[in-house]
Formats: structure tokens, C-alpha cells, sequence
């Protein structure tokens, strides 16, 4: 099967679908603005129609703002059996949306957001930076474990990041598991977020898992497929982790329809899962436009590995600006040699070294989106489909501009792990924080995709 992603999207007219009509009985008119069908384009997202069944494509349709206001609605009725706790996680790289969309500071952006969420019905409103800390430091554990045993086993190294996707879909779907092998086991922070809400909050509230709706926002598309998997669904609760995903750009859909500018919302502090306290200012992770793995496995990996302090990172742009690579020297060898690669034809050129034997590099941020997360086709877009630049460079500096946190930093985390997980080699970090990735439906004609 012939990828058909290695075409341009201009050079193909875009597929689109309309979501599933709902006939649960909550489409009266009513307080809340009835919706516009929306579309999404099946271009919109790495995840072409060659990768997605029809059954996929029912349920991601599913997930858009009519879902978010038939639990609105079904909230406001008076059986309140069948109400829902609503949960609404924010992910980094949505806020810098926002900000500059509406001229706001990122830290009043967030507490606006939030407001405005809060005044639909929404309950809690969280920060996946949290999400992201584990994903970070089991990336990194993995990453020093794999480079331990590169002599031992076959697929040891290269490690690439599993925190996109768009790219983890293609993978799986396209590609054999000669990469998918690859591929760290760590879940996505959306998807520790999910357990993060959906098992440790639960938990705390005294609420079983399938009496909360757990919504994400996020910059991109394919976060609506990442939902969706098997491994992220608990049977005897009959629960995904996360059950909406929605793009920035859908909320603010929500905000117009609404009439409602984000200026005249009223601030609220953003919660925390932990007790009654808020969240504090917006942190970040190192990294330009995403959550920084390379930058955070290559200071780990140098520390653990070969007792080197790096301080600050030197990228090397190598092809283009979103294929870029990082060294590290010790004794006049290069040690460590890592690499960003943005975009697809950037992960097509990486997967064809890696199938012929000619791949150097012992980790790869691996990203669907050119430019990064900030980049996703769910906010960073013009009216007619095009990148807006503007925003996209304001964004940057939005986002550049927030104070750094290491994962190792946040106190909340470290007691989790002891609380929670119990303990950081212990099997419940494996089965909450961890998942497997391979190869679906491998034919021999995967092993010679015409590129």
C-alpha cells in the first residue's frame, strides 16, 4: 500500500466527514448555543483516510463540541444520576494560542480559559504540565535502561519519543515493527493525564471512573484518534482515559458562537489535583514549540551516563530548520547523538536510514507537525487552511517566555510516585504510566513503501 502522505496536502483534495448526528435526546435548544456541524478534514491531521478504518472515523467525528454539550446538557437535567463530573485538562501548548490570539499575558490567558469553561459547566479545569513531568522522566529512565542494554539487544536503540500521535499512528499503521520496536513505551502526556484523572483524582473524590468526562485540549488532530486506542480503555468501568478531545481552535469556535471575547471573561484560578489548592503561574518544560524530550533525555542521559553537566544545548540544523541534531563529545568521541525530526517527509528521510542500516542517532523527538506542537493544525491555521505565521511567531514568543520547571522539580510528582504508583520500579508505574506499540496488519509490502 502506497503511503498517501508523501504527497503535499494541496496536491489532494481533502476528504471530510460529518460527525454522527446525536440522538440522545439533548439537541433541543436550550441556554447553550446549538453548534454548527463542524468538519474535520481527514488532510487536517497525520492520519490519513489509508490509516484510519471507517469505524475510527465515526467515533473521532464524535468528538466535537456537540459531544462536550450533551454532557453540558444531560447535567442540567434533573435525574442527576445520570450527571457527570466534567473535567477539562489544558494542554501547554494551547495556552500560547490563546495568549496571543487575544492579547493576553499566558498566565491571564489560562485563568480566563478557565473562567470561561467553568461558567459553560465544566467542574475542574487542569494543567497536563503535570502529565507531561511523568511522561518526561520515564522517557528518560527508559531511555538510560535501552542505552544499558544496546549490546544485548537488537532494538535497543535508536529510541524515538512516543509523545505524537500522529506519528505513533503512522508508525503502527504504515511501517513495521523494525521501528515500531523503537519506539518509547512511555504513554503521551494526554494519556497519563487520563489515568492521572480518570485513576488518582477518581480516586480522590470518590467517584468512579466512568462518572467523569474527561475533555482535553489540544493544539492538534490526531490527539482525537490517540483517545480512541484499546490500551487507553478500562473494560470493567466501560471508560476511556480520555473521552473528548477538542482543538483550541474548537473552543474559540465555541467562544464566537457564543459571543463571548476572552477579555470580558472573568479570571479563575486553574485547579490542581491535589486538595483544595489552585495552581500557581504557567510553567513549561525546556524546548522551543513542545514538551522538550530531547532536551531533557540528552541532560539526563549525559548526567547518568557520563557524569557531564550540560548547561544549555547546541542545535546543528542539518537539511532544514526542523531536522536538527544534538552531541555530545567526551575524550574527543561523540557519546551521545541525538536528534529533533518535525514534519513528515523528515520522518520519511528518518525511517529510510534506519532501514538501511545508515542511522547514527540514539534518540529522535519524533513530531507529525512542521515547527512542533505550537505548530498543530488545530489552532495554528488561517480561515483557509493555510499556517497562519503571524500568530505562529507570537505564539513562539508566548511560549518561549515561560519560566522552565524540571520534571524533577515538581515535589507533587515525586510524592505520587510513593503514594500512588508505588514506587518508581513498581508494576502499577508500568501498567499506568507505560504502554506497548507495534506494527497492525504488516504485509510484505510495508517493507517496500514507494516513498
Amino acid at each position: 500500500q502506497e503511503c498517501s502522505k508523501k504527497q503535499k496536502n494541496d496536491d489532494t483534495q481533502s476528504t471530510s466527514v460529518d460527525p454522527l448526528s446525536s440522538n440522545d435526546g439533548f439537541e433541543e435548544k436550550d441556554e447553550f448555543h446549538t453548534l454548527a456541524n463542524a468538519k474535520t478534514l481527514l488532510s487536517d491531521c497525520l492520519a490519513c483516510d489509508n490509516c484510519m478504518t471507517s469505524e475510527e472515523g465515526a467515533r473521532v467525528f464524535q468528538q466535537n463540541q456537540k459531544e462536550l454539550f450533551r454532557i453540558l446538557n444531560l447535567n442540567k437535567k434533573c435525574d442527576t444520576s445520570k450527571h457527570k463530573v466534567l473535567v477539562v485538562s489544558i494542554c501547554p501548548q494551547s495556552l500560547p494560542y490563546f495568549a496571543a490570539k487575544f492579547n493576553l499575558s499566558v498566565n491571564d490567558a489560562a485563568k480566563r480559559l478557565c473562567g470561561f469553561l467553568k461558567s459553560l459547566g465544566v467542574h475542574y479545569v487542569f494543567d497536563t504540565t503535570i502529565a507531561a513531568d511523568f511522561s518526561i522522566l520515564e522517557s528518560q529512565r527508559e531511555f538510560v535502561q535501552r542505552y544499558q542494554r544496546r549490546n544485548q539487544e537488537e532494538h535497543a536503540l535508536p529510541m524515538f519519543a512516543s509523545a505524537c500521535p500522529g506519528w505513533i499512528r503512522y508508525a503502527e499503521r504504515v511501517l513495521t515493527n523494525l521501528v515500531t520496536s523503537h519506539i518509547c513505551t512511555a504513554k503521551s502526556p494526554q494519556q497519563i493525564m487520563g489515568s492521572l484523572v480518570k485513576g488518582y483524582f477518581a480516586r480522590q473524590q470518590n467517584l468512579s471512573p466512568d462518572k467523569i468526562f474527561h475533555v482535553i485540549v489540544a493544539p492538534c488532530y490526531d490527539k482525537k484518534l490517540e483517545a480512541l486506542r484499546e490500551d487507553f480503555y478500562t473494560a470493567l468501568y466501560n471508560s476511556q482515559e480520555v473521552d473528548c478531545v477538542l482543538t483550541s481552535g474548537e473552543i474559540v469556535q465555541i467562544m464566537e458562537q457564543k459571543n463571548v471575547s476572552m477579555k470580558d471573561v472573568t479570571e479563575v484560578a486553574v485547579d490542581s489535583l491535589f486538595d483544595e489548592i489552585k495552581e500557581g503561574d504557567v510553567v513549561r518544560h525546556d524546548g522551543k514549540r513542545s514538551d522538550g524530550y530531547l532536551e531533557h533525555i540528552f541532560k539526563h542521559a549525559a548526567k547518568e551516563l557520563f557524569g557531564v553537566d550540560v548547561k544549555e544545548i547546541t542545535y546543528k540544523a542539518l537539511k532544514n530548520k526542523d531536522f536538527q541534531e544534538v552531541t555530545l563529545e567526551k575524550d574527543g568521541e561523540t557519546v551521545l547523538r541525538f536528534a529533533a525530526a518535525y514534519g513528515f517527509r523528515n520522518i520519511q528521510n528518518m525511517v529510510l536510514k534506519l532501514k538501511k542500516g545508515k542511522f547514527l542517532y540514539h534518540f529522535v523527538e519524533v513530531l507529525a507537525c512542521p515547527g512542533g506542537c505550537l505548530n498543530g493544525k488545530g489552532q495554528a491555521q488561517t480561515e483557509d487552511g493555510k499556517p497562519d505565521k503571524a500568530l505562529l511567531n507570537q505564539m513562539e514568543e508566548v511560549y518561549a517566555a515561560i519560566p522552565v520547571r524540571l520534571p524533577e522539580a515538581n515535589m507533587h510528582v515525586q510524592q505520587m510516585y510513593q503514594d500512588w504508583l508505588e514506587g518508581m520500579d513498581s508494576k502499577k508505574v508500568q501498567e499506568t504510566l507505560h504502554t506497548k506499540y507495534s506494527a497492525v496488519n504488516q504485509t510484505a509490502s510495508n517493507l517496500d513503501i514507494k516513498w
